[in-house]
């Protein structure tokens, strides 16, 4: 324990002097934050913590998801929300799908593998979207866009990551199984939100302390997040609903003023601590990889990836060229190029089975698409917005 609390301090000590010379350099933060990770790793520092499954699902995610959840409003999600989930489910989907075709016939890998590869990396990343979109300054609907898509879209990949691991072991479902497993991990994991969130607005509404009511906001984020993982449903879906339902509600009077002004300044607090760690854990999980002996391999999945985020983001918002939900040219690049990847898919990559075919080379492939997004991406997103006119 005490390891690993010197490791946190550590950490912490070192996300503060990276924040003020990223700031001062104006380096996006969460690059100056990998690039130290792997300085800690080559520099031989010892390894305090590691950057886990658990650590990342169960510690770190549940306070960036709420804290972004807890700022959008649901009337302008509501408008959205059939772009928003078309881009989720057949977006991801057809992304996987041209990721898994590409990696097969030209790669040659086997479909299993290839497969894998495409639904583990289809989805985008919501710690690597909100961290970039948040320190672009990004406001607005183009925010709104591309951050409910990376909060909502994992529950498709995760299906079909799953499914395509039960085949590797030889238990392969049927479509209406898989379909089935996908609206229950979904409305599952909405359920899990909206129940522990009425849980923590009817003790919020019950006082006039706003420790207590900070207190009942951080039941809902972990709580709705654990509830919906032990059903094995979406955690990422419970704690973006318990956000958006106490951001709604505490807004009308369920949460006094001051309340949700300290909420607001824990979570904002809490996110950056977490983004902090997955960055710098996530440099030097990066910098472990030999990356250079699979250079084609890599820069083939790279192109792919790109490719199959293009289909997903231009055909889908294809759908709604004629209708009030109209997505302009401008957004759909942004939201193409903003579509990054990051610490979700290294923690899948953590737990591919034996039976997975070109394991070592899916995963070795995913570090090189993640590092592309992290370093290629991110650092040009800025740049991208402002020729844009979005900043």
């Amino acid at each position: 324990m005490d390891r690993q609390l010197s490791g946190f301090a550590l950490l912490l000590l070192l996300s503060t002097i990276v924040a003020l010379i990223t700031r001062r350099l104006r380096v996006p933060y969460s690059v100056g934050l990998v690039v130290a990770g792997g300085v800690l790793w080559f520099g031989h520092a010892p390894s305090l913590i590691v950057l886990s499954r658990d650590l990342l699902f169960l510690v770190l995610l549940p306070p960036l998801i709420f804290d972004a959840a807890f700022y959008i409003r649901w009337e302008d999600l509501r408008k959205d929300l059939p772009v928003v989930l078309t881009l989720a489910t057949a977006g991801v989907v057809l992304a996987a799908f041209v990721v898994a075709a590409g990696m097969h016939w030209l790669a040659g890998w086997g479909w299993l593998g290839a497969f894998a590869f495409g639904f583990l990396i289809a989805a985008t990343d919501p710690v690597s979207v909100i961290a970039a979109f948040k320190e672009a300054r990004v406001v607005g609907r183009l925010r709104l866009l591309v951050e409910a898509e990376s909060l909502v879209n994992d529950g498709t990949a995760t299906v079909g990551f799953v499914l395509v691991i039960a085949m590797a072991q030889g238990t392969a479902p049927t479509t209406g199984q898989v379909l089935l497993q996908l609206a229950y991990t979904s409305v599952g994991g909405i359920v899990a939100g909206l129940a522990v969130a009425a849980i923590a607005l009817c003790l919020a509404r019950r006082t006039q302390d706003h420790l207590i009511e900070i207190a009942s906001t951080t039941v809902a984020a972990y709580g709705s997040f654990l509830l919906a993982q032990r059903f094995q449903c979406s955690g990422i879906l419970a704690t973006m609903t318990a956000g958006l339902a106490i951001g709604h509600f505490g807004a009308r009077g369920n949460i006094t003023e001051k309340g949700r002004e300290s909420a607001g300044d824990l979570w904002e607090y809490a996110a950056f601590v977490a983004n902090s760690l997955i960055f710098i854990l996530m440099g030097t999980r990066l910098a472990q990889e030999p990356l250079v002996s699979l250079a084609g391999t890599a820069i083939l999945g790279i192109v792919l990836v790109c490719l199959g985020r293009a289909v997903a983001v231009y055909a889908g918002c294809a759908v709604f060229y004629r209708s009030a939900s109209k997505v302009e040219a401008g957004y759909q690049h942004i939201m193409f190029w903003g579509g990054l990847r990051g610490a979700l898919a290294l923690a899948l990559t953590l737990g591919l089975p034996e039976a997975v075919p070109h394991r070592n080379q899916v995963a070795a492939v995913t570090y090189a698409v993640v590092a592309f997004s992290v370093f290629a991406q991110t650092l040009t997103i800025p740049p991208f917005l402002r020729r844009l006119g979005y900043v």
